[in-house]
């Protein structure tokens, strides 16, 4: 196995056990430690010790967009109307506050932010820029891209063995 990190303090093991929980958080203690050739209880330290220096955030569900009636995804690039502290925050504040909006980056380039908005349908997506997205007075202008197709979701940092 090729090592092709540069994080301290983990291993080939521990790289191999982030892997298999990316892939699947649902495995048992067992199970894992059948995967990487050791005994259950190392295997729990590791997993505790790697949880606990914030290799691994958080375990979630990945539900379905389609199924919860949210498809239809939207990249929203936003300029700000102008760039001081007090307007970055308050953008980032109303932001925070809108469940449409999934992900949100700061970003260089020709625009200051973009988000991630999961919405029903075309409509949905009108009446979320009238009437939410419009209503923070930080942003000075957007430009919106409808996804077609989801080609490829790895749902977080890449392990590269």
């Amino acid at each position: 196995m090729k090592e092709n990190y540069s994080a301290e303090g983990i291993d080939t093991i521990d790289l191999q056990l982030l892997n298999i929980l990316h892939e699947n958080s649902n495995h048992t203690t067992k199970e894992l430690a059948k995967m990487v050739n050791l005994s259950p209880s190392p295997v729990f330290e590791r997993v505790k010790r790697l949880e606990k220096n914030g290799y691994i955030k958080k375990y979630i569900a990945i539900l379905d967009a389609e199924k919860l009636n949210q498809g239809f995804t939207v990249f929203c690039n936003i300029r700000l109307k102008q760039h001081d502290r007090n307007i970055g925050n308050e953008f980032v504040k109303d932001i925070l506050a809108i469940d449409e909006i999934i992900e949100c980056y700061n970003i260089s380039g020709d625009y200051d932010f973009l988000l991630k908005v999961t919405v029903r349908d075309m409509k949905h997506y009108q009446d979320f820029v009238f009437n939410k997205l419009g209503s923070v007075t930080s942003i000075g202008s957007t430009h919106s891209m409808f996804v077609m197709a989801e080609m490829k979701n790895t749902y977080g940092a890449a392990i590269r063995m």
